[in-house]
């Protein structure tokens, strides 16, 4: 008994030093086989949720035995009663127990059974399983004593390790952050922000893959950032936003853990195989309430795959930064579309008043002076300056034309219903469509000017798309008041958008651009039986 003391002793005092824990549970494991003559050793680790078995550590076995044996246990059978019960376990013959499940195949033949909690505190963190006593004894009343002193050393050990463990990744986990709080601060390249939050989160969940999907101005999902196992290959693949699990996740906003992505229904299969998915880890880039994109975390490189709460909620702080990095672009990107915009509305207005103004004034005093000219004596010079009046009264309608188009003085001085009002009566005697123009508005209710714009240059649009495309008879323009903003429908009877077409070929894109500068909305339908409806809504701040 005293030698077994004294061994007890000083595996105590090895356990304590050992901060790596995989390492202790094998030395556990080792260390009460040789206490007690057992030839077979395990160790299993609870996990947070009391349940089941997270970690499972065999001693005696060798490598070809444990991979013909296959998945580890999860704490079923005589496993389960000790971890419900907590307290220690003999069995003459392990087997003949009825709550026993049996073994797998290939499992080594086991008889004799001794079972003790590892507790600290009240709180269980795993088992410590011997079997197969040497002479085929059964384990004594010294034994179970002397291994559950071994357990008690054990738990203040694995403690020590896991807050060793904790305290490590906390510095890793700190690093990372302010690495990542210096690129917000001064990178100015997106991309570069967005690799870097993926390769730190990849290595500080020991994930296979991580991915950040974002939408596209088509309103698509693409992997704008990619770390890990076959990345080069997945940067830019398109995914399909209402087929995709990453779609979901953004319309939900809330993080989710896939412990199988086989019984995973709402999971692109097509996805799944391309990434060679097991597990996954989705979680939102939240920024002023708005989902922005998808951190998405394929395969923790452990034996389940599966990721853990933790990891979740490390994930999540780092999806917040990465989501306030493409916020931080979005804005700068807009603001330098909409300085662009503004200053071309700028020079379309200088340039249609010079048009007007000054181009107009002398054609017409031209036109003056050649009445004046048609009233001398000569066929041939009264035949000539005919000609030359009817060539400087066709480019003055060009130029009046070419200033409305550039930027409509009714516009500024009447506001958008009567600067619809005269386009749409041009349209109509230049191409014979008939349009139809409702305004629910008040009357002569004016609205923003960066609104007024953005509705005025959308409908244009919009008809110069039903003239070179929709081969329309009728286009009908409504415009309506909503709690805090304005809606335009624009709405034709032409031949739709044929199947495969999304209409980013009909200038949709820059109208998207131009909607999303005032935090508007534009959506476009085409049903089976054709025409073609484009719904813009704008809030009016």
């Amino acid at each position: 008994m005293a030698d077994r003391t004294r061994a007890l002793l000083d595996a105590g005092i090895a356990l304590t030093s050992e901060l790596s824990l995989d390492t202790l549970l094998e030395k556990l494991a080792g260390t009460a086989a040789e206490l007690t003559g057992a030839r077979y050793a395990a160790l299993g680790v609870i996990d947070p949720t009391g349940r089941e078995l997270e970690r499972f550590v065999a001693h005696g076995v060798d490598a070809e035995t444990h991979a013909a044996i296959g998945d580890l246990p999860r704490g079923r059978g005589i496993l389960g009663v000790l971890i419900r019960d907590a307290e220690p376990l003999r069995l003459h013959d392990l087997a003949g127990d009825p709550r026993s499940v049996g073994f797998p195949p290939n499992h080594p033949l086991m008889k004799t059974f001794l079972g003790v909690p590892i507790m600290l505190r009240g709180v269980a963190y795993g088992d410590l399983y011997l079997t197969e006593k040497e002479g085929g004894e059964d384990f004594t009343a010294e034994d179970q004593e002397i291994v559950t002193l071994l357990a008690g050393q054990a738990a203040v050990a694995i403690e020590n390790a896991r807050l060793y463990q904790s305290s490590q990744r906390w510095a890793d986990q700190l690093e990372s952050l302010i690495e990542v709080g210096n690129a917000l601060a001064t990178e100015t390249d997106l991309d570069d922000v967005l690799n870097l939050v993926v390769r730190h989160v990849r290595e500080l969940i020991q994930a296979r893959l991580v991915v950040i999907i974002l939408p596209t101005s088509d309103g698509a999902l693409r992997i704008d950032a990619a770390d890990g196992e076959g990345a080069d290959e997945l940067l830019g693949m398109g995914l399909e936003r209402n087929a995709s699990k990453s779609g979901l996740i953004l319309e939900r906003r809330q993080s989710e853990l896939v412990d199988s992505v086989l019984e995973d229904p709402e999971i692109d299969r097509e996805v799944a195989r391309r990434m060679g998915m097991h597990a996954a880890l989705y979680v939102p880039m939240l920024a002023r309430d708005q989902a922005i994109g998808v951190i998405h975390a394929v395969d923790k490189l452990v034996a389940d795959r599966r990721f853990t709460n933790e990891d979740r909620k490390l994930v999540e702080i780092f999806a917040s930064r990465a989501a306030v990095a493409v916020d931080q672009s979005r804005r700068i990107e807009r603001d330098a579309f909409r300085r662009m915009v503004e200053a071309q509305e700028l020079e379309r207005r200088r340039l249609a008043r010079e048009l007007h103004d000054e181009t107009g004034q002398a054609l017409t005093s031209i036109l003056l002076g050649l009445h004046g000219l048609e009233e001398k004596d000569g066929e041939g010079l009264r035949a000539a300056a005919a000609d030359l009046r009817e060539l400087v009264v066709e480019t003055l309608h060009d130029v009046r034309r070419l200033a409305v188009e550039l930027r409509p003085k009714a516009l500024d001085d009447f506001g958008l219903v009567a600067a619809l009002q005269r386009l749409t009566e041009t349209f109509s005697e230049q191409t014979g469509i008939a349009v139809d123009l409702e305004s629910r508005l008040r009357e002569n209710e004016r609205l923003p000017s960066e609104v007024e714009t953005v509705l005025y240059r959308i409908v244009q649009e919009a008809l110069t798309n039903v003239v070179k495309h929709a081969r329309a008879e009728r286009v009908s323009i409504v415009l309506t008041p909503k709690d805090g903003a304005v809606s335009a429908v624009i709405e034709d009877d032409g031949r739709g958008l044929k199947p495969g077409e999304n209409g980013s070929g009909l200038g949709l894109i820059g109208m998207r651009e131009r909607v999303a500068l005032v935090d508007g909305r534009l959506q476009i339908e085409s049903p089976e039986e054709g025409g073609t409806t484009l719904v813009v809504e704008v809030p009016l701040r």
